[in-house]
């Protein structure tokens, strides 16, 4: 379902989103497409992403065609999910030691917009839900 999904296909067009958000959370989906958990993950994405397009953009990378994130951001998983506001790294607590990106399935759809909105609304920008 990644094919739903806007594809960042070079490092600059990355950076170009990170930084060029201004108003919504930036959600990238890094990892092989073409991973069993990944295809999970993308699938769950491409759900919540119009129901979340008010403060959240979703995208996905593919680690293996734009490496250039791969070290930086230690990507070593079959795929990780970071975020990013205002062209800052936003660091989740998910208790899994690693506050730099989820790395493992979620067991909901409805979860993944709980840590978007949280994420969103816990560095004190409006909440959306209700405009």
């Amino acid at each position: 379902m990644s094919h739903i999904l806007p594809h960042l296909k070079h490092g600059y067009a990355v950076d170009q989103a990170i930084m060029y958000e201004e108003d919504r959370l930036v959600c990238i989906r890094f990892g092989h497409s073409y991973d069993a958990e990944c295809m999970i993950m993308d699938e769950m994405l491409s759900e919540i992403a119009p129901k979340v397009r008010k403060y959240c953009v979703v995208y996905v990378v593919d680690i293996a065609e734009v490496p250039d994130f791969n070290v930086m951001y230690e990507l070593y998983d079959p795929y990780c999910i970071m975020f990013f506001y205002r062209n800052k790294h936003i660091q989740v607590d998910m208790s899994t030691g690693d506050n730099n990106k989820i790395n493992f399935l979620l067991s909901s759809e409805q979860e993944l917009i709980d840590i978007l909105e949280a994420t969103f609304v816990g560095y004190g920008y409006i909440d959306y839900r209700y405009s």
